[in-house]
């Protein structure tokens, strides 16, 4: 399977695309799963007034009217393209709590998106409070993904053994992403525990005996940085470790 799970539009503020140029793009490279996964406050609060008004003024707190119209949106664009892509509706949800009204607010029902990927469990100053099993129950969504997270540094930095974290995380249908951005918008860097990770034979004896599946994701915000083809290059590579992705059969 050649899938890309993370991709934003025009919904996140730091995006520029509309789904369906995105779907497009993906089309054209040769992509079989693509998932859109938006930025919580973009979608929850609609434009960059709203969410850079001061709490007093707009509270962080969502119109569920904000989220169900992404969803539905992007179901169109599922509908429109069935017959040449499989589409997915997620959504990413932001950790931090040092940054004013860019946290999920505890109100927010997200339950009904195909996914959503959690990021930085890792960080101090976040609402998952580096429980990410908790959190990932909070959400409520059947499939749940740790975006752009070294896994192997935050399980150390709990006391946890590798094997039976991912274990855990394998029955709880959470999936860990393989995030291989390399664009514009990221300043062209890779992520360090990605590139670890397809070095290290042990890592992905551990991942792969304990069940864990991963995803592949650009992570992409500019249409015109897209590389396909790279990502099709790691989901090649990931399934030659005998390691199953998120969503495959």
């Amino acid at each position: 399977m050649i899938q890309d799970l993370h991709s934003h539009t025009y919904y996140s503020f730091c995006g520029k695309d509309s789904p369906e140029a995105i779907v497009e793009a993906a089309i054209a490279g040769g992509i079989e799963l693509f998932g859109i996964c938006d930025h919580n406050h973009g979608i929850g609060f609609g434009n960059k007034a709203a969410f850079k008004a001061p709490a007093e003024i707009i509270p962080n707190e969502y119109n569920e009217v904000m989220l169900h119209r992404y969803y539905d949106h992007m179901n169109l664009v599922k509908e429109k393209y069935a017959d040449r892509i499989r589409v997915l509706c997620g959504i990413e949800i932001t950790a931090h709590l040092n940054i004013p009204k860019i946290a999920l607010p505890k109100s927010a029902d997200i339950s009904f998106f195909d996914y959503c990927m959690i990021e930085n469990p890792d960080i101090e100053n976040s609402i998952i409070k580096r429980d990410l099993f908790s959190f990932a129950e909070r959400c409520g969504c059947k499939n749940i993904g740790v975006a752009h997270t070294d896994m192997f540094a935050f399980i150390e930095s709990l006391g946890e053994d590798p094997y039976r974290y991912f274990k855990k995380m394998a029955e709880r249908n959470i999936f860990w992403e393989m995030n291989v951005s390399y664009d514009s918008i990221h300043k062209y860097r890779e992520h360090e525990y990605m590139l670890e990770f397809f070095r290290n034979a042990e890592q992905q004896a551990i991942v792969r005996e304990s069940g864990v599946r991963l995803s592949v994701g650009f992570d992409g915000h500019r249409v015109e940085d897209y590389l396909p083809e790279r990502i099709a290059d790691y989901c090649r590579r990931v399934t030659a470790m005998g390691i199953k992705l998120a969503f495959e059969e």
